[in-house]
This record gives C-alpha cells, structure tokens and sequence, in this order.
C-alpha cells in the first residue's frame, strides 16, 4: 500500500525527506553547543565542522573527480550560494538573537515563491499562499515574537535575512539543475561553505574568533566525529528534494526545524514547551500538511 502511495505520488518521498532533514538541524544546536563549551570559538567552530566533514567524503570525492569536469556555472553557482545561507544562518544566531534568525531566514518561502514565479513559471495557487501564511504564523507563535515581524536592526539580522535570500536562489538552481550529480553537489556544498566559514572567521563580527587550539580540538574529537555523521544524511537529504521539488515547498518543509529545535530545547535545558508552543507547531504542521496536499511531479536521479 506504502509503495503503491509513493507510485501514485513521487513527490512524498522527498517531501518528507526534506522534513526528516529539518528536523535534523532543528538538533544542531546540542553539538555546536558542546564544541563550543569544550573551548573552540565561535568564529571557527563552523570550520572545524566542515572540515572534518570534508575529510570524512574526501576519498569519494577523488575516487568520482570526473564527475565534476560534467559540472556547469550552475552547479557551483546553487552550491556556493546553498553554503553561504548556510554559514550566514549559522553565524547569524552569534550576531542576533534566536527569535531574529529564526523568522528572517524562515522569509525564505516568500522569496521561493516570487522566484519560482518569476523564474520557472509557476503559479501562485491558494494552498500555496495559506501555507506560507500558516507557516510563519507558526513560526511567530512558536518563536514568540510578540513585537510584530522582527525587521533587521542589526548585523546579525542582515545575516539571517540574506542567508534566506541565499537558499532561496540556490533552490531554484537546483530545481533548474534537476536531480544529477547528488552526491557531487552535497561535497561542492559543504566546501563551499568550509570557504565561506573561514572568510567570515576573519572579519571583525564582534564575536571571539581566536584560533583553535590543539587542546580544545582533542577535547572535542567525540562531539566532531557525532556531527559529521550527523550532517552527511541532513546534507543529502537537503540537497536531493531541493533538485525535485519546488524551491518554496522546500522552504516551507523546511520550517519543522523550528520544531524539533524549540522542542528538543525544551527536554534538555529548562527552556519551557508550553501551550504557545503547541499552537505553533500545529499552524506549522498545518503549513507543511496543506502544501504536499497539492502534488507535484518530481525528476528522477540518476
């Protein structure tokens, strides 16, 4: 019956592989947390993620470097700007507050919609437009801004806002790209984001940006080896529905992070999950239910 279901609709699959994906950085914070109360800094604590994650895919990426001559303009294009969103979201909850990051990257659907619009000819349907409002109306509940919609005062919320304004582009390539070179273009990601985490370590943010040193790496090895293996699928799985599926049903899954990431909060630190945060969730839950009701056809990988 599953499989009958995903026959009839091959868009669920990667429609909840998006959602499984956010609900796996929506846990990002507890290994960053650990890394940095362990000792590396702010600044370079993306680095030393990527690197690792670098040097776990490395031999792949050589063993399949003939691939990578079949890559276009396009392809570093949507990697590059996917892993400039993703540094710029990172370094953005340094420079702001949660609540800021949150909803101005979480704009990107907007951005998704006006550029699928503009860009590959899609139209603007009614459960498209109540997704996005449910979604963000979930994300205002839930993340409390009770102060209306949190314009960017500061650097930290420019960060947020273009690190949106990044995914949404890069979605949009991808989906223009279709679904070849995965795994090629999950490495492409995640270098491109070691090269933008190293820039950004070098400018003067106002966050402590000193230089690792030996010591809090080896008392960081356990959490580094943890992330790395927890990245690998939540990149894949990033990657591969954004090249079948519209670039704003991706942002709009995409908002489960806010979920899982206020949730898993609220059972390991005394941060509170209370009746707002269950209204939020639901509005939330009812964006995501109300988008993959419509369906939608999706490109095969090879």
């Amino acid at each position: 019956m599953a499989n009958s279901l995903f026959q009839r609709r091959p868009d669920l699959l990667p429609s909840l592989g998006i959602a499984f994906s956010a609900g796996l950085w929506g846990l990002f914070w507890i290994p960053i947390r650990a890394i940095e109360e362990a000792g590396v800094s702010a600044a370079w604590t993306g680095p030393a993620i990527f690197v690792c994650v670098v040097i776990t895919v490395l031999p792949i990426a050589i063993w399949r470097w003939r691939r990578f001559l079949t890559s276009d303009l396009g392809f570093w294009t949507a990697c590059g700007l996917a892993g400039l969103a993703f540094t710029f979201y990172a370094i953005s909850f340094n420079l702001t507050d949660v609540v800021h990051a949150m909803l101005l990257f979480y704009v990107s659907p907007i951005w998704s919609t006006l550029l699928g619009i503009v860009f590959l000819g899609e139209r603007l349907t009614l459960n498209r437009v109540l997704a996005i409002a449910l979604g963000i109306g979930g994300l205002a509940v839930v993340l409390g801004a009770g102060d209306g919609f949190p314009w960017p005062r500061q650097i930290g919320d420019w960060f947020a806002l273009g690190a949106g304004l990044c995914w949404s582009i890069a979605s949009v390539r991808f989906f223009q790209g279709g679904a070849t070179l995965l795994f090629e273009k999950t490495f492409a990601f995640v270098l491109c984001a070691l090269g933008a985490s190293v820039v950004l370590a070098q400018l003067p943010l106002g966050i402590d940006a000193s230089f690792p040193q030996i010591e809090s790496l080896a008392k960081v090895w356990f959490w580094l080896a943890v992330v790395t293996a927890f990245l690998l699928p939540g990149l894949f799985l990033t990657i591969w529905p954004a090249t079948v599926l519209s670039p704003a049903r991706v942002g709009i899954l995409f908002m489960f992070e806010a979920i899982v990431g206020v949730g898993s909060a609220a059972l390991l630190t005394e941060e509170i999950f209370g009746l707002r945060e269950v209204v939020g969730t639901v509005l939330i839950i009812s964006a995501g239910v109300t988008e993959m009701i419509r369906p939608q056809p999706v490109a095969i990988s090879d």
